[in-house]
């Protein structure tokens, strides 16, 4: 295995992620934070296979994604061209998961939101609202809030942007953009800025 990998994996997994390299080997990329997605796949001439992470990930994060991304390799390799995130993806990913589901690599914390997010897996861990709260504990310590974690009306930034907390509607929050005064559906785990409302104004 790559040392790359080994400082950003928890190491009690070291040895199975060593083993899926070996049977399915790729050139592993390490990535500065992506907003829109934590890792990737691809595939080159000669089938020369890619993944890359993102670099700010914890271990746990990191470990999932790499599953995620070498579950894309092995269906491509086993089907062809399929579906992103469908039906062979969500089996190989399942497949491929299941023997690192113990707690010697995974918290207790997030082995069980894992558990259950792995019954029906989606295209993003970040989808799955309890698997996100209790991977986000490991992270390093951040500024950004969650968005259910702020008052309604409160001002926060996103994407360089600033907006109205409004109210919750099913799973998301409609919140409204100060500058253009459109609306916004924002999943409840959206990670933003909270912008002090109470600063004195110069």
């Amino acid at each position: 295995m790559e040392v790359e990998i080994k400082k950003y994996i928890p190491q009690s997994a070291i040895l199975l992620v060593s083993d899926l390299i070996k049977k399915h080997p790729f050139k592993l990329k390490i990535k500065n934070q992506r907003k829109t997605k934590h890792g990737d796949f691809r595939t080159s001439v000669n089938d020369v296979y890619k993944i890359s992470i993102n670099n700010d990930l914890n271990n746990y994060r990191f470990l999932i994604t790499l599953i995620h991304e070498i579950a894309h390799l092995v269906t491509h390799k086993k089907y062809g061209r399929t579906k992103p995130h469908g039906s062979h993806w969500k089996e190989t990913f399942k497949y491929l998961m299941l023997p690192f589901l113990t707690d010697e690599i995974f918290p207790s914390d997030v082995l069980s939101p894992l558990a259950k997010y792995l019954i029906n897996p989606k295209a993003r861990t970040d989808a799955d609202l309890n698997l996100s709260l209790a991977l986000r504990h490991y992270d390093k310590e951040s500024d950004k809030k969650l968005i259910f974690e702020i008052e309604l009306g409160a001002l926060f930034a996103h994407n360089k942007r600033v907006f109205n907390r409004g109210n919750k509607r099913k799973t998301r929050y409609e919140c409204t953009e100060i500058n253009t005064q459109k609306k916004y559906l924002f999943q409840q785990n959206a990670e933003v800025f909270l912008i002090d409302n109470n600063r004195d104004e110069k």
